[in-house]
């Protein structure tokens, strides 16, 4: 494999963290092509690793962290969970009552959080405009029929989960997901992860780029290309008259704009590790932990595991909003909850070790979703954080 010109590592680690930049500078030099990555780790509140590398990206800056905004938005209806302001045993139905059509109306707030409701699209698909704004989805989606009974089954809600759930939380507090968020946890963290960007910082923002795939990865992903009128079709928006171009959907100034709570997210590896510092502890000596023990065992707890009826895969574990990623990556704790994002990145928190960690890359790595890297990255943070 080439050499990627553009290896060298730029940042920090602290004392005892030096093998995760050794790790880190391995698997930036074997990628033939740049991909722009940042990783951040906390240890018990102290930033200790503080890295990046690409053509013009620095560790100030911005790109489309898809999914793993999903972490974001789900803190927030932890936070009003934890609050009394939204129960998790009340139906959907109960705070929004036009959700009840064509027989959601058993669904709970429990069963959206754990993608059970089988409101993962819509018949027809959204126009980009809809995808982009998620009082749009949520009207679209309020007399959809599920695609499968609610409950019997899971699967991965991935361009609408935040619009539901959003809409919840609009009926009862009269706010969106974006502003509450804003208000509780990015402006008092001071955090660089954005659900909705400001103009002013557009002047930061990295595209993100497609993914190049070799001709064999090529061939794979063409063996295993799925109908548009297929549920992972559906969930991911191939089935619309304009099929979602998932590149286009995150370098759409409106998307970044309205911060569309499913993977609208914008922000960097500082931000997103920086917010799951202060779900388990403070940030910098700044705050104490956001969720209490209680909450966060709630929503750490596994509620859907095995076949996904979307992905397919055999796998996937989900607690409430976040995924449950102690299953996945073994070093870390068994209530480790995170997300990841479709270009590659991975951000999460591991409280039985002290431990919040991001890493994000600007081109998409194969074959989507958290980026395989992560997995060496996130052993060698924790046998850091273990040792020190």
């Amino acid at each position: 494999m080439p050499e990627n010109k553009n290896a060298t590592v730029h940042g920090t680690v602290a004392e005892g963290f030096e093998g995760v930049r050794e790790e880190f500078g391995a698997f930036v030099a074997g990628e033939a092509d740049d991909p722009g990555a940042q990783l951040a780790a906390y240890h018990h509140g102290r930033l200790v690793v503080d890295l990046w590398n690409g053509d013009s990206v620095t560790g100030d800056s911005l790109t489309g962290v898809y999914s793993a905004t999903k972490g974001a938005a789900h803190l927030v209806v932890a936070l009003l969970v934890q609050d009394g302001v939204l129960e998790l045993d009340k139906e959907v139905a109960f705070y929004w009552p036009e959700f009840a059509a064509e027989g959601k109306g058993s669904v709970t707030l429990r069963d959206l959080l754990a993608h059970r409701s089988g409101a993962v699209g819509a018949d027809d698909g959204f126009s980009p405009e809809e995808y982009a704004d998620d009082r749009l989805l949520a009207a679209r989606l309020a007399g959809q029929r599920p695609f499968w009974r609610p409950g019997a089954g899971f699967g991965y809600h991935a361009l609408v989960i935040g619009a539901l759930t959003g809409e919840v939380v609009r009926r009862v507090t009269g706010q969106s997901i974006q502003e509450i968020f804003e208000e509780r946890i990015r402006a008092p963290y001071a955090l660089d992860l954005h659900l909705g960007l400001p103009e002013e910082l557009e002047a930061r923002y990295r595209p993100v780029l497609p993914m190049l795939p070799t001709e064999a990865q090529q061939a794979e992903l063409a063996a295993n290309a799925s109908s548009p009128q297929s549920l992972v079709g559906i969930s991911f928006g191939s089935n619309g008259k304009e099929p979602l171009d998932l590149v286009d959907f995150i370098n759409t100034r409106a998307v970044r704009a309205k911060g569309q709570a499913s993977a609208g997210g914008v922000g960097n590896a500082r931000g997103l590790a920086g917010m799951y510092a202060a779900v388990i502890g403070g940030v910098d000596g700044v705050g104490t932990a956001l969720l209490d023990p209680g909450t966060y065992s709630e929503f750490s707890r596994i509620h859907s595991v095995g076949r996904d009826l979307v992905t397919g895969g055999e796998d996937n574990t989900f607690g409430l909003g976040f995924q449950a990623l102690g299953q996945s990556y073994r070093p870390l704790g068994a209530d480790a909850i995170g997300h990841s994002g479709a270009a590659g990145a991975l951000a999460l928190a591991d409280p039985r070790n002290g431990v919040s960690y991001a890493y994000t890359r600007r081109r998409f790595a194969f074959p989507g979703g958290a980026a395989p890297e992560n997995e060496r990255l996130i052993a060698a943070v924790l046998r850091a954080a273990v040792a020190v």
